[in-house]
């Protein structure tokens, strides 16, 4: 079995791109977490209006909702068909959607660039392909 053999059979297989977006968003979820846990700098960009808030205890804070909405993500990747599971995924984004608008727009902690670009895109895209796709990945309409 080649390399990609062995990458590709642990990849979700359910039809369409959703599931290996959910999944790659999931793997660089927890590669986020564990940056919070070890390096500062990239949360205090994130929060760029008032990084000095941001604490080990706060960015480990941060890490660890971010490994738990990893978990849903990556579990979803895998049954997209469960639509109690698929609703849960949606809620995760819906929560990074508000936590990251209400920073931005009524907390200003964070700056429209960069640090906040990735996050907004991210959860605003998946939100709007899962509804988008609700129907088809589970036979229930949005």
């Amino acid at each position: 079995m080649s390399l990609i053999d062995t990458i590709t059979s642990h990849l979700p297989t359910a039809p369409g791109l959703l599931p290996k977006w959910l999944f790659f968003i999931s793997v660089v979820s927890i590669f986020n977490s564990i940056q919070t846990y070890v390096n500062l700098e990239l949360t205090k960009q994130v929060y760029g209006n008032k990084p000095e808030q941001v604490s080990p205890l706060s960015a480990r804070t941060f890490g660890t909702w971010t490994l738990i909405s990893a978990i849903v993500r990556y579990y979803t990747s895998f049954h997209t068909d469960d639509v109690n599971v698929y609703n849960i995924c949606i809620a995760s984004y819906c929560v990074a959607l508000w936590h990251f608008g209400s920073e931005w727009l009524w907390y200003r902690t964070c700056r429209f660039d960069k640090g906040l670009f990735g996050p907004l895109i991210v959860s605003t895209l998946s939100i709007t392909w899962m509804l988008t796709q609700k129907e088809f990945y589970t036979g229930v309409a949005a």
